[in-house]
């Protein structure tokens, strides 16, 4: 089993930043990669970014390019979500998750643990 713990969601003014982080604890030799999910209010859980085990390999969603950078540090199993000239639309709860398997999957159902989610509000 593993669980992970997200931190450093808030309320933050439009062009503002905020840096989300993730710790995984028990079998996290098992992860090999790792992303993060956002939910708003009425929608769908939507696939935000995600990173392998290398941190070579990353893949953002569209609508974060640019603006969003996903990290890790393996040695505190921990991933990051520096978050950039946010947007009242990045208004949601975030979710850390991580796969056994490396693809870096879009798809929430492709992920194997998820975190509890922090709130982040961009306000105009």
């Amino acid at each position: 089993q593993v669980q992970l713990v997200e931190s450093g969601g808030g309320l933050v003014q439009a062009g503002g930043s905020l840096r989300l982080s993730c710790a995984a604890s028990g079998r996290t030799f098992s992860i090999n990669a790792m992303g993060w999910f956002r939910q708003a209010p009425g929608k769908e859980r939507e696939f935000v970014a995600a990173i392998g085990w290398s941190g070579k390999n990353t893949n953002y969603a569209d609508s974060v390019k640019g603006r969003f950078t996903i990290s890790r540090d393996n040695a505190k199993n921990t991933v990051y979500l520096q978050m950039n000239s946010l947007k009242p639309e990045d208004t949601a709860v975030y979710y850390c998750a991580a796969r056994i398997g490396s693809l870096l999957y879009t798809a929430s159902r492709q992920y194997d643990y998820w975190g509890q989610g922090t709130q982040v509000t961009v306000s105009s």
